[in-house]
């Protein structure tokens, strides 16, 4: 069985299946929520909101080999959006509040959720990146045939 660590592949994607993680390494959706280092597991991925560390304190994994740029906010953006516009029209139909409650209600909701759901989304995209060991595309030259 050839991988890391006897990793059991898929047999489509050749990737490791999801449930087989090398030791220490918490699955994806662990380091996501909790913003936690995805080779050793430490909660050491952020040094603010949503601000990476330059590395991991524990296991010394340099964390700006990755690149996570800003491809979650995008679409944190329209999911946040339409969520929180549902829950704001569906309260407003029901119970009729003035505006100074949409307004006390729905901006401090909006600023906790775009937060959240960016270091969920950064540090998925990061784990994601380190599990499959993406790197960017390099062309191989070939040889010359004579």
């Amino acid at each position: 069985m050839s991988g890391a660590a006897g990793a059991r592949r898929s047999l489509r994607t050749k990737l490791p299946d999801s449930d087989s993680n090398p030791k220490g390494q918490p699955p994806i959706a662990r380091a996501a929520l909790f913003g936690l280092c995805p080779e050793c597991g430490a909660p050491t991925l952020f040094d603010g909101p949503v601000k990476f560390r330059a590395k991991c304190d524990a296991c010394g994994l340099d964390y700006g080999r990755y690149n996570v740029g800003d491809g979650p906010a995008a679409f944190l953006t329209l999911i946040v959006g339409a969520l929180l516009i549902a829950l704001a029209l569906t309260l407003d139909a029901l119970l009729h509040p003035p505006l100074w409650v949409h307004v006390i209600l729905w901006i401090p909701l909006t600023a906790l959720a775009v937060v959240y759901g960016l270091r969920v989304g950064k540090a998925a995209l990061l784990a994601s990146e380190h599990q499959r060991q993406a790197a960017e595309g390099r062309r191989v030259e070939e040889e010359p045939h004579d």
